[in-house]
């Protein structure tokens, strides 16, 4: 299946997903492009924001502003992504989980990679709309997906199986 095949599998059955892709064989080039994609779209999302806010306040130009983000989201998110995911590796371990490192990494990673389009929709909705309930509605909706996704392949991940209804 593709990327984009595999995100609206996720949506439906997300641990099923994540079993299939960890036994294709998942290594580290694959998972480090990933990461690379889904900060770069996360980085993307965030550029309506990023033109709404340099409107507003001109004192910091639109290039500074896209530069920062651009260099927090391609560069220093993935490694904060990699602890993230490391810590909950451990974490699992402490409850009896039996993943690989790199088990863990994709979850986190995929569950991002995910919810990209709900990403998306919120930095439209941030960019055009701005704080608003519109916005609040949009980031809770990611959370809560992001949260799903993740647990959900986090256990699939640290169990070496599938949950039943899925």
């Amino acid at each position: 299946m593709s990327v984009t095949q595999d995100i609206v599998a996720t949506w439906r059955r997300p641990g099923r997903v994540v079993r299939r892709l960890l036994d294709d064989g998942m290594d580290d080039g694959t998972l480090i492009y990933l990461t690379l994609i889904t900060c770069v779209l996360i980085f993307v999302a965030q550029t309506p924001f990023q033109s709404r806010e340099a409107f507003l306040d001109p004192s910091i130009p639109l290039s500074s502003r896209l530069f920062w983000s651009g260099l927090f989201f391609v560069v220093v998110m993935p490694i904060i992504l990699y602890l993230i995911a490391a810590l909950s590796h451990v974490i699992a371990g402490f409850f009896g989980g039996k993943g690989r490192w790199i088990d863990a990494r994709f979850a986190l990673v995929w569950a991002l990679l995910a919810v990209t389009p709900l990403t998306l929709l919120r930095g439209m909705v941030a960019g055009f709309i701005g704080v608003s309930p519109a916005l609040q509605l949009t980031t809770f909706l990611w959370i809560m997906a992001f949260f799903a996704f993740w647990v959900r392949g986090l256990i699939v991940a640290e169990t070496q199986k599938t949950f039943g209804a899925e």
